[in-house]
């Protein structure tokens, strides 16, 4: 689980990010990748959206991956079809790689919404969903880190 980066004379490191739907669950939306640092002795994080569903194109600037439409029908708690992948998969290289700076990395997963639990209960239960609560969810895979240590 996890693992360490082997400085490589500082070259930025690449990934190759692979996720694949379970079958008894919702379409893929998104593969990200989060990094994060100590930065003056503060720390940092930065989410890079790195793989889109439904073949919508990646902005490059943002690091962000356009809405796919994704919904759910609250009176029924089905998911919208024909959103979101089955597969997603990208190679990523960090843009922001600083060689003299510790940092590490991890893949995140985003499904597409579903309802919440809570949603579910207040269907079965013939009650309006509790208004304080969000109705739906985003499930999210994620893997363990991967830790950079620059070269002594």
């Amino acid at each position: 689980m996890g693992g360490d980066l082997i400085p490589s004379k500082g070259k930025a490191p690449s990934f190759l990010v692979w996720a694949v739907r379970d079958p008894s669950s919702g379409f893929l939306q998104r593969a990200q990748i989060v990094k994060g640092w100590i930065e003056n002795g503060a720390a940092k994080e930065r989410v890079f959206d790195v793989a889109c569903s439904d073949n919508l194109a990646l902005d490059r600037t943002s690091w962000r991956c356009p809405a796919n439409g994704a919904g759910v029908d609250l009176t029924t708690c089905r998911p919208d079809r024909f959103r979101g992948d089955v597969e997603l998969k990208t190679l990523w290289t960090d843009p922001s790689f600083n060689p003299k700076q510790r940092a590490f990395y991890y893949v995140r997963v985003l499904e597409n919404p579903s309802c919440r639990w809570s949603t579910w209960d207040a269907l079965r239960n013939g009650t309006p969903p509790n208004p304080s609560m969000q109705a739906t969810i985003m499930e999210r895979a994620w893997s363990s880190p991967i830790w950079y240590e620059p070269a002594a």
